[in-house]
């Protein structure tokens, strides 16, 4: 594990309209480790969503990987279900997606083991809303839309309870969680992918940015965002047994890097928050 600081900064978004592609899939047998040759380190497949974490990777790969001897193969996902299924089935190396605790979450519902390598970034999420310009401004009974996994759900419901709205218990993980609801809020627990879309059905909903972005919803015309002081930093996940592996600490050590994070901060100002390797 890697000692590191998380590197904040505030400022707005760019709005980034892209398309995301389909699951690749097929397994690999795993790269020779490196014997200290930096000219030696082979390909990695690493999975992940196209917005932030492709882009972050592909950069990387057209940037610094090859002076380490990398190549970066960049997987592409468009779900949050299925990168952590194929990373424990080895069709992957490593994946770029989630936060230490969607990723307990995954190995206590499975009885895998995948681990953590360390944080690499804040993807900011947020709560959006095409009927009222503020939460202040949610009336009694008003719609709420969450995601559907335990782990992005109490994201969303501990964001609302900071800010006074509901309580809940400490380990809430869906709307069995609120233990006080004054203004009787309705959640719709959907689909992370989704969410976007149900912005016209709902009063407002909680999207993660792998999903905003694409959608075209920014930091401009969010009504809530989540802090620099998030527990939910997504981190480099692999099988235990590359852990060790010379190209899984060169990806980590790329991914935070000063340069990786300065690409981060001018590519979408503060709506992603990176972390700098200490």
């Amino acid at each position: 594990m890697h000692n590191s600081i998380r590197f904040t900064l505030a400022g707005a978004a760019a709005a980034v309209a892209l398309t995301l592609t389909a699951c690749a899939g097929g397994a690999t047998e795993p790269a020779p480790a490196a014997s200290g040759d930096a000219d030696s380190l082979g390909t990695i497949k690493v999975g992940a969503l196209q917005t932030p974490a492709g882009e972050i990777l592909q950069h990387i790969n057209e940037s610094a990987a090859a002076e380490v001897g990398l190549t970066i193969e960049f997987v592409a996902f468009t779900d949050y279900n299925t990168p952590n299924t194929a990373l424990a089935d080895g069709s992957i190396d490593a994946n770029l997606f989630q936060n230490s605790t969607f990723l307990e979450n995954f190995n206590a519902n499975t009885g895998e083991d995948l681990v953590s390598v360390g944080e690499a970034y804040l993807p900011s999420a947020a709560f959006y809303s095409d009927k009222v310009d503020s939460l202040d401004e949610l009336e009694d009974g008003a719609s709420i839309a969450i995601p559907n996994d335990p782990t992005n759900a109490g994201r969303a419901l501990k964001l609302l309870a900071a800010e006074g709205l509901i309580e809940v218990a400490d380990d809430v993980s869906d709307p069995s969680g609120i233990t006080d609801n004054p203004k009787d809020f309705e959640f719709r627990e959907i689909e992370n992918a989704t969410l976007p879309q149900a912005l016209p059905d709902v009063d407002t909903a909680f999207v993660t940015i792998s999903f905003a972005l694409p959608a075209g919803l920014t930091s401009d015309t969010a009504i809530l965002i989540e802090g620099d002081d998030s527990d939910y930093f997504n981190v480099l996940a692999t099988r235990p047994e590359l852990e060790d592996d010379p190209r899984i600490t060169a990806l980590y050590e790329l991914l935070t890097s000063q340069a990786t994070a300065d690409f981060e901060l001018d590519t979408w100002g503060g709506l992603v928050v990176p972390v700098v390797a200490g």
